[in-house]
């Protein structure tokens, strides 16, 4: 599927009110027309990601006049998270959500969807900024999951938690930065895990508010695996317990 642009006041307004999933709104920095401040404020309303950026970033993006305004087009469709988890109550399910925390590398990003989809996992959910787009190099890394499986985008992570939460939802982080080990943990019960990203780990706010903090015991000389590896491991750890 291809990333589309959509320019210029008339359009993008238009694909506000319409169906398209838009990834997010690039703004021209300084711009304070009525026209801006309209899809700004709208945008807002319907926690559509806003970025001001210079005038050189969108004449990158287009040779044409874009008038101050571009909306980036997801390839793929977002899902209200609230929606996925009510359709799961109401199917009696054992939710198994995954939450990335700031992971930026598409390669990563890709192969931890591509995981969570083959294990049947519900979600993905996503942060609206600093973290890594669904572009068609991450749908590559994929290898088409996120055609498949439901992502939904988040604002704040402390929220979101809070929201899992309220589902009866226990929220595991993985990190180094506990003593008690994934295989430990109970992964029957309904679970969101946080991943972060390599270098960073999981945010504070997120390892504040999390149920449980587990990690991957390591034997060898590294401290740590990628990613998308760990990802594997505690996903499958939780496939594998409920087999049982």
């Amino acid at each position: 599927m291809k990333n589309d642009n959509i320019f210029g006041f008339q359009a993008v307004r238009e694909a506000l009110r319409s169906e398209q999933s838009i990834q997010k709104i690039l703004v021209r920095t300084g711009s304070q027309g009525q026209s801006i401040q309209e899809i700004v404020r709208e945008a807002r309303e319907k926690g559509i990601p806003l970025q001001y950026v210079p005038d050189e970033k969108l004449a990158k993006l287009t040779d044409q006049n874009h008038q101050g305004i571009i909306a980036l087009i997801s390839p793929v469709a977002y899902f209200d998270i609230e929606d996925i988890l009510i359709k799961i109550t109401e199917s009696k399910l054992i939710p198994l959500i995954v939450v990335l925390d700031g992971i930026t590398d598409v390669r990563n990003f890709g192969a931890i969807v591509r995981t969570a989809e083959c294990a049947g996992c519900h979600a993905v959910l996503i942060p609206e900024s600093g973290g890594a787009s669904i572009t068609p190099d991450a749908i590559k890394a994929s290898a088409g999951a996120l055609n498949h499986l439901p992502i939904c985008r988040y604002k704040h992570i402390k929220d979101i938690i809070i929201l899992l939460k309220q589902y009866g939802i226990t929220v595991v982080a993985a990190t180094e930065k506990t003593q008690e080990v994934l295989f430990e943990h109970d992964f029957v019960k309904p679970t969101a895990l946080i991943l972060g990203a390599e270098g960073f780990g999981v945010s504070a706010a997120a390892l504040k508010a999390a149920d449980s903090l587990l990690s991957i015991p390591m034997y060898g000389k590294l401290a740590s695996l990628n990613v998308s590896v760990s990802a594997s491991l505690f996903i499958y750890e939780a496939i594998r317990q409920r087999r049982t």
